[in-house]
């Protein structure tokens, strides 16, 4: 692992990102695409692989997946500073952009999607619409701090779609697939999903790693001091998010390589709205949030919690609503098949396009340890 340091700039700092980016970090694409590869063999190649790994659930959710998640969560949640997340709601800005773009147009957006490229294929269409109303609350706090983008703004906007997600999903997923539809005299579709078990999936995906990342923070600080425990705990258990990201990339292909792999052809119909999605909804977003004055910082953290979907909701609701072999399963799918490289693909982006915002903007973040580096 490569010894390379590289922080997120400080207020003031012009130093190209990219160049500073640790020798994990600037070949993350590299070990994602290698992560994918790896778990679709896995699946294709054991004989039984897949039923094993999804063995034992918590909740709609494969363990393993789940033990992932957490590992990839906790490192960048105990990164937060947590005194400072005042600055960051008494912005209504950047809090009334992020409700706007993740709870009216980017359920509208996909919907529109999928029934223009999808009209024909209704289970498909049900799917992406399904996951179009799932917001992130787990992989995007991974985007985000590639992206160097504001760790406070990322935590509390994440907490807002947790609970969003759990009052809105279900009246959406009407809205969407029954009300509207019916108005606009197009097929209607039911869906029957549990407060419970969004709730559920809320609590622990992200609940879990915010009380032991505020802990290790809170409990980290007051024995060491902020320095001490920035310089010297964070760049031990910064790593870890990054294997936890690669640990659940596996599993996760591994548990539907066949899936995939023996329906190329809809996975290609599958990937063309999302690849539309995602580059529509990041780079409005990018644009709004300049255009706002929201800085670079907090912008790309606009950018990635609009853009960035909840496959794990996703998946188990298409799954418990429509069962596992159903075309709204492999929808689900699919979703991080596509989101995942091109997120990576968006983080890299991002930092280019840093050049274009005045100054470092509102709220960048003073120091940040990059996933697989060290100090």
């Amino acid at each position: 692992m490569s010894d390379v340091v590289a922080e997120t700039p400080r207020r003031g700092e012009d130093a190209p990102v990219l160049a500073r980016l640790s020798t994990l970090d600037r070949f993350l694409p590299l070990w994602i695409v290698a992560a994918m590869a790896a778990g679709l063999l896995l699946g294709r190649a054991v004989d039984g692989l897949d039923d094993a790994l999804d063995a034992v659930r918590v909740g709609d959710v494969s363990l393993p997946i789940a033990l992932g998640l957490l590992l990839m969560m906790y490192p960048v949640l105990a990164k937060v500073r947590y005194g400072e997340l005042g600055a960051v709601t008494g912005d209504r800005r950047l809090l009334g952009a992020s409700l706007v773009l993740n709870w009216v147009v980017g359920p509208a957006v996909m919907f529109a999607l999928a029934w223009a490229f999808l009209a024909d294929h209704p289970e498909y269409r049900t799917g992406l619409v399904i996951v179009g109303l799932a917001r992130c609350i787990a992989m995007v706090l991974i985007w985000n701090d590639l992206s160097c983008g504001d760790r406070e703004a990322g935590a509390v906007l994440v907490a807002i779609n947790a609970v969003f997600q759990v009052v809105a999903f279900g009246a959406l997923g009407w809205f969407y697939l029954d009300l509207l539809p019916g108005w606009l005299g197009l097929d209607q579709t039911s869906l029957d999903v549990s407060v419970w078990d969004i709730t559920r999936s809320v609590l622990v995906f992200l609940g879990i790693p915010l009380v032991a990342g505020y802990l290790t923070r809170t409990l980290g600080e007051r024995r060491l001091g902020r320095e001490a425990y920035e310089s010297r705990v964070l760049p031990r258990i910064g790593p870890f998010a990054l294997y936890g990201l690669l640990f659940t990339i596996v599993v996760l292909f591994a548990l539907q390589g066949g899936t995939i792999t023996s329906r190329p052809g809809d996975v290609a119909l599958i990937a063309v709205p999302l690849l539309a999605y995602f580059a529509l909804l990041w780079a409005g977003s990018m644009v709004l949030g300049r255009a706002l004055g929201l800085g670079y910082a907090r912008s790309a953290t606009l950018a990635f919690t609009a853009a960035g979907n909840n496959f794990e909701l996703a998946i188990a609701v298409a799954i418990g609503v429509f069962g596992v072999t159903s075309g709204q399963a492999l929808a689900g799918v699919v979703g991080p098949l596509i989101e995942v490289p091109v997120l990576v693909g968006l983080v890299y982006v991002s930092l280019w396009a840093r050049r274009f915002f005045p100054g470092t903007g509102t709220g960048a973040p003073p120091a940040a340890t990059p996933l697989g580096g060290h100090r």
